[in-house]
């Protein structure tokens, strides 16, 4: 059983707009894609049908190896999400976060410690973790949805727009410590951004315009001896 990511023929419409058209998409386990599109390209609407906040008739989802229209609950807790807007309390501590996070996937006691101890020290969030949210900045608040998204140790990450907001550094660090994720922790992971800096040249790369995927491919063969950036504004006409 494969525990990557597959998408197969997915098409979806918003009435008569198409939002998505005959997407397809192959992350092997433990690699950084990239999904690189203009705002309106379609991502937020594939991630919508990733996590079944939307559902379509047309392409079949594997998750982890399960189908996701089959058997959504086991597809479903294989994967961890950070959507582009925040939903972190912030009344309460990180770690008060994380442990009603826990709660719901049935993890508490010692055991909710012992992973929000590792997942925080993991984002180097440890020393953060009685701190409230709302005295955070934008990146400490990005690492602590990361290191949530981790507790219940799912094999696939989805991550959309999760650096919007913040300013160089912040979108570097948590660029580089979701790719650390992939390399250390053998962590699929699918990245939506429409900032051609945060990817890699050795990372999987679609870019999506339109609700069609043009190139799929290692980013350094997409690009050849053009920077990405070139590339991509050739492509979409977009700021990138």
């Amino acid at each position: 059983m494969s525990s990557g990511l597959r998408v197969k023929n997915l098409s979806f419409r918003y009435g008569a707009r198409v939002a998505l058209d005959d997407v397809n998409l192959s992350i092997d386990p433990g690699a950084f894609a990239a999904l690189l599109g203009p705002n309106g390209a379609g991502k937020s609407t594939l991630f919508g049908l990733l996590t079944r906040l939307f559902t379509t008739e047309n392409g079949t989802i594997s998750i982890a190896g399960h189908d996701l229209s089959r058997d959504p609950r086991a597809a479903l807790g294989a994967m961890g999400v950070v959507f582009q807007q925040p939903t972190l309390d912030l009344d309460l501590s990180v770690e008060q976060n994380l442990r009603y996070f826990a709660a719901l996937h049935g993890i508490s006691g010692r055991d909710a410690g012992v992973r929000i101890g590792a997942a925080l020290d993991r984002l180097g969030m440890a020393e953060r973790a009685r701190e409230k949210v709302r005295a955070l900045n934008g990146g400490h608040r990005r690492r602590t949805e990361i290191a949530r998204a981790l507790l219940h140790r799912p094999k696939i990450l989805l991550l959309d727009e999760a650096t919007v907001g913040l300013d160089a550094a912040a979108r570097q660090s948590i660029t580089a410590h979701v790719h650390d994720l992939c390399a250390n922790d053998g962590m699929t992971v699918l990245w939506a951004t429409h900032l051609t800096d945060e990817v890699y040249d050795t990372d999987r790369l679609f870019i999506l315009h339109r609700g069609k995927i043009l190139q799929d491919g290692i980013t350094r063969d997409i690009a050849g001896d053009r920077d990405l950036k070139s590339v991509f504004l050739s492509q979409t006409g977009a700021e990138a």
